[in-house]
């Protein structure tokens, strides 16, 4: 008896017609239609230092807004040797607008270890540097080092779900979900299946208004069998996102602002920044900003900022005066802040 779409794989199934039709549909699309990336070499060979980079920034960041900041990063640190030889100010500027910083401050660390040690040719040992988790370990070995490995992101989960109609909803079904992507897995060429997968997940099968006329797996995608693939993964309902609010105090002086460096623990950690008062989730009044202001100033209000994180949106009460500058800090510009910092900059 076939087995239904939605049913993981039995523990050692073996090789099916099912699967190798899949595996060589999309192999032959990928060789057709595969994105030609700045960081993908192809074959077994692949730049480890190249791959790493790439899948560091491209954790929860799309291809558009990483190939910048890679062809830069590559420019100034053409290798994980000189990388580690940065100051991590000069990594964490260089990062600046590209969000999640705790990945920059990982990544300089790990390029330290890295260079001590070298690069660890399986999951496990990538797996012990910091930043690195289980997608990105599987992902490296698998396309730098031809390592048959399971490599699962969002794009691979939403694939699989779609492919059989998962209907356990997320984030419960990733289970299920990275099952159904080991059951493709072979050592056969793994690099290219992983990014095969990435692929079909980036530019076909989206989020929203999935191609499903140029799909290579269309006939046998049980979500499109359905006629409402964009149902598909199953999503339980969203709590409302909380709502937190502060001041910043800007100081400015002949296009230089002074700035500070954040806690190293928490949101923007270890980045540049303006001063401000703690974030909460009761508006703060004037009188009660201007008690946390950095030092007694002529302050004004110039305006407010919004920026959404992960998990809460912030709203800031920008302040500004004109004096020097007001305890343990230096003169900067606004390249080197976070997004946050530069909307209330450019105020």
């Amino acid at each position: 008896m076939p087995r239904l779409a939605h049913t993981p794989p039995s523990a050692g199934e073996k090789p099916t017609a099912t699967r190798d039709k899949l595996r060589k549909s999309l192999l032959s699309w990928y060789d057709r239609q595969g994105r030609k990336l700045p960081w993908r070499e192809g074959g077994t060979h692949s730049d480890p230092y190249k791959v790493w980079l790439s899948e560091i920034m491209l954790q929860q960041t799309s291809v558009a807004a990483v190939t910048p900041y890679f062809l830069r990063f590559l420019d100034r640190w053409p290798d994980v040797f000189a990388l580690a030889a940065a100051e991590r100010e000069a990594v964490l500027g260089a990062w600046a607008g590209l969000g999640y910083y705790s990945r920059a401050r990982n990544l300089h660390a790990a390029a330290q270890m890295l260079a001590r040690h070298g690069f660890p040719k399986d999951e496990a040992g990538w797996r012990e540097l910091p930043g690195v988790g289980a997608y990105t370990a599987a992902a490296i070995a698998a396309i730098a080092y031809g390592r048959a490995a399971n490599v699962v992101d969002g794009n691979i989960e939403r694939v699989m779900a779609r492919l059989h109609a998962v209907e356990t909803p997320q984030p419960g079904a990733k289970p299920q979900l990275r099952a159904l992507a080991a059951d493709l897995a072979t050592p056969r060429r793994p690099g290219d299946w992983a990014q095969a997968l990435m692929d079909l997940g980036a530019t076909l099968c989206t989020p929203r208004s999935p191609r499903c006329s140029l799909c290579p797996w269309r006939s046998d995608c049980a979500a499109f069998r359905t006629g409402s693939p964009e149902g598909y993964p199953r999503h339980a309902p969203k709590p409302l996102r909380p709502e937190r609010y502060g001041a910043a105090f800007r100081i400015e002086r002949d296009g230089l602002f002074w700035l500070i460096r954040r806690p190293e623990r928490g949101l923007l950690a270890g980045m540049a920044g303006f001063p401000t008062t703690p974030w909460r989730a009761r508006k703060w009044s004037r009188r009660e900003a201007l008690e946390r202001a950095p030092a007694p100033r002529d302050w004004r209000r110039i305006g407010q900022v919004r920026h959404v994180f992960t998990h809460f949106a912030l709203t800031l009460d920008v302040y500004a005066a004109s004096a020097g500058p007001a305890g343990a800090g230096w003169w900067g510009d606004a390249s080197i802040l976070p997004t946050l910092f530069r909307k209330a900059a450019a105020l």
